[in-house]
């Protein structure tokens, strides 16, 4: 056996012997660094990346973790060319469908979600999310969310005027609002949060990401470039995780 796979092999057996991470967040950095590093057009950096996520994926069912989020798409990345945004769209509406028909989501019996400002998608992208939640609303076993057109702040912001319009027809009162309350407005509400993020390119912040919910997250960022993440990256930061003691504010 060549030497890096011994050391994958070796290193996923002493994963699956520690405690797993129930949920992992993945923030998906550097599409367009590897791109332009290798001399790639955008769009093929975003198709390799979209083709990592679903070996990822595979990665985390087969060790048994149960919830991933993923962010493929924040709000500010309205920002960027006209171009570049659509083609992320019609990418987006791709996937979801092939979501829908995937035999791997419907034989591990996965749960789609996309969470998000998702009235800001085109609606070609909002009739593809609608496919892949109904076409696996009834499974139980995994769950992927699909942070698209998500902010952290927005997030809180939406929870906070739900329960403030609540409070305004009287259905609560403000001493009832507490933490439990603005979670259950958050769009995760029902998932535990992240255990673990892992965010890969070398940049060493959420940039937004899920920030009421990675309170206690532990963290870690790997160099590579998303399209080019690898297994071992992947079980080293299992395995980091695993290392650390959680102290959850204590």
């Amino acid at each position: 056996m060549p030497a890096y796979k011994y050391y994958g092999w070796r290193l996923e057996r002493q994963v699956r012997k520690g405690p797993l991470p129930h949920h992992i967040g993945l923030i998906l950095d550097g599409n367009r660094r590897f791109a332009r590093t290798f001399g790639l057009s955008s769009e093929i950096a975003y198709e390799w990346g979209a083709e990592k996520l679903e070996e990822v994926l595979d990665w985390c069912w087969h060790l048994g973790i149960k919830v991933v989020t993923v962010y493929a798409f924040s709000a500010e990345n309205y920002r960027r060319s006209t171009d570049e945004v659509s083609k992320l769209m019609a990418m987006f509406e791709r996937k979801f469908r092939e979501v829908a028909a995937d035999e791997r989501v419907h034989h591990y019996k996965i749960k789609v979600k996309a969470i998000g400002n998702i009235d800001m998608l085109p609606e070609s992208v909002r009739s593809a999310i609608e496919e892949a939640e109904r076409s696996t609303s009834s499974y139980t076993n995994y769950r992927l969310n699909i942070a698209v057109g998500y902010g952290g702040r927005l997030e809180i912001v939406e929870a906070c005027r739900k329960i403030a319009e609540k409070v305004e027809r009287g259905l609560v009162r403000p001493s009832d609002v507490d933490e439990e309350m603005i979670r259950t407005h958050l769009y995760t509400n029902g998932v535990p949060d992240p255990d673990l993020i892992v965010r890969t390119s070398g940049e060493e912040r959420l940039s937004g990401f899920l920030l009421w919910q990675s309170a206690y997250s532990e963290l870690y960022f790997c160099e590579s470039y998303w399209p080019e993440f690898r297994k071992i990256d992947f079980l080293r930061a299992i395995r980091t995780y695993q290392q650390r003691e959680r102290r959850f504010g204590g």
